[in-house]
């Protein structure tokens, strides 16, 4: 069974001041979604599904999903705040959706097969969508064995303000035992840290993270639903309250059984949280054609 991408593409981008999930970062104006599909495609993967919002929907559609209809089936679902368990309604004066976990939750009816889930505005890397290709490929699809692709920390900061990072714990054969996100990560005095509640806590270089790219069989859906409504319990009311896909990781492999292999490339990694970041990207992409990875124009 060849297994489907789900891309989370329903971000506002508020830090970086715009769409950045439309951005145009390749040689062609390609976006940095763009690359991931085309490495998925090429690895093995035979649908796409794009998590999005209704107001910009028509234009995502325009620029990305016809062009890459050609080459792959494709699906679309919204995240929209009202998207939630039958019983459930949004908070007075909630005005944003419930984050990546509460996404993972609405793509539920388009995927039907082992899948994995990313960030549209991250690079990942070819060998990235090939081991999580082979894992999703052997993978039985009735069992809750899931797996993400690990990343150095050093490897993934902004050098234009903090960022926010899964970090994870991994046992002597490669399993994750725990992942905690952490907000506000940043490099100051050649030190990595973070900061929570007043206080800065320091983190090692070579510290493995969770850059949001995972792989999961169709019986996560109802797990996750089941996660979601514990949180809606006891968080749904707070306003900014998120349902972070690391936190029903957590709960899967605690209560559920679950199993998650930590996949480690050599796969590099780049995104644009920052609008400073974007130059960044131009120069990586173009670099990355030079070396013939990529055709200048991707889709030809």
């Amino acid at each position: 069974m060849k297994p489907t991408l789900v891309i989370l593409a329903a971000g506002m981008g508020s830090r970086y001041g715009g769409l950045k999930q439309l951005d145009g970062l390749g040689p062609s104006g390609e976006t940095i979604l763009e690359y991931s599909i085309f490495d998925a495609i090429r690895a093995g993967f035979n649908k796409v599904v794009f998590i999005i919002r209704p107001d910009f929907a028509a234009e995502f559609k325009r620029q990305i999903g016809e062009v890459v209809a050609r080459y792959v089936e494709v699906g679309y679902v919204f995240q929209t705040i009202d998207r939630l368990p039958a019983g459930w309604a949004p908070p007075e004066g909630r005005t944003k959706p419930w984050g990546t976990g509460h996404a993972l939750l609405t793509a539920a009816p388009e995927v039907h097969a082992p899948f994995a889930i990313l960030n549209a505005d991250d690079y990942y890397g070819k060998e990235a969508f090939e081991v999580m290709a082979t894992f999703l490929t052997e993978v039985d699809p009735a069992t809750p064995s899931y797996a993400m692709v690990g990343y150095q920390l050093a490897n993934t900061l902004s050098e234009f303000g903090s960022v926010s990072r899964g970090i994870c714990e991994v046992d002597a054969h490669g399993y994750l035992t725990k992942v905690v996100e952490r907000t506000a990560i940043s490099r100051i005095g050649g030190e990595i840290g973070f900061d929570e509640q007043g206080q800065r806590t320091l983190l090692s270089d070579d510290t493995l993270v969770s850059m949001n790219f995972w792989g999961f069989t169709p019986g996560v859906f109802p797990l996750a639903n089941g996660f979601f409504e514990q949180f809606l319990k006891e968080k749904g009311s707070q306003p900014g309250s998120e349902f972070y896909i690391p936190t029903l990781v957590t709960q899967a492999l605690q209560t559920a059984g679950a199993s998650l292999k930590v996949l480690r490339s050599e796969a590099s990694w780049f995104g644009i949280t920052y609008q400073e970041d974007k130059a960044m990207a131009v120069a990586k992409f173009a670099e990355l054609c030079e070396k013939g990875i990529y055709p200048v124009q991707l889709w030809t």
